[in-house]
């Protein structure tokens, strides 16, 4: 996840009347589902983080053609992926994903979010995981996670500010340009969710 959030996210908070309730007012982010025309917009921003080494352990691009069956399983009621439109183009997603694939992990996702590197430091990652957390109990899910490598300083930082905590450490699992890092696995409970 950029680690721009977290800085945007400060600053913010820092401006706002409710700075001290930890997570400061934001601009709501308008986000809409989105379609498989987004899915090129979707794959250039999350290709452009790949060599950061910050966000995700795919260690070359993907293609839209190896996004599609990912895309496939977002389903609005179940598991969304939202976009943010900026300047007539996508500059931000957030995804609602299936923890572990098992029935009785339903009411639990994983979430993802990825900004444009041309639109970060403008409140959409936090405005999108706010809106996120909100949306949760409405499609079941009540356990929020985020998987983050420990060296992403920032995002920790961020999830940490909308109430998410450690949960959870897999010590060395990924390798990065022959670095051992860590993936931290942060959780928070949400609003009752409508289990079906």
């Amino acid at each position: 996840m950029p680690s721009e959030w977290a800085a945007a996210s400060r600053l913010r908070a820092a401006r706002s009347p409710d700075a001290g309730s930890g997570v400061g007012s934001v601009i709501p982010v308008r986000h809409r589902l989105a379609t498989r025309e987004d899915l090129p917009r979707i794959v250039a921003i999350y290709n452009a983080t790949i060599a950061s080494r910050m966000v995700t352990a795919d260690l070359e691009p993907v293609t839209v053609t190896q996004r599609l069956p990912w895309f496939e399983t977002h389903v609005p009621g179940r598991h969304p992926l939202w976009v943010v439109e900026r300047d007539g183009e996508v500059a931000a997603w957030l995804s609602f994903s299936s923890f572990y694939g098992r029935p009785a992990y339903d009411r639990t996702a994983e979430l993802s979010v990825y900004v444009d590197e041309a639109h970060r430091r403008a409140g959409l990652g936090t405005g999108l995981l706010r809106e996120a957390i909100a949306h949760a109990p409405s499609i079941g899910v009540d356990r929020l996670l985020g998987f983050i490598f420990g060296h992403n300083l920032p995002s920790l930082a961020l999830f940490e500010r909308f109430g998410f905590e450690r949960w959870g450490l897999l010590p060395g699992v990924t390798l990065l340009d022959g670095v051992e890092r860590d993936v931290v696995i942060v959780g928070r409970v949400v609003g009752s969710a409508r289990l079906t």
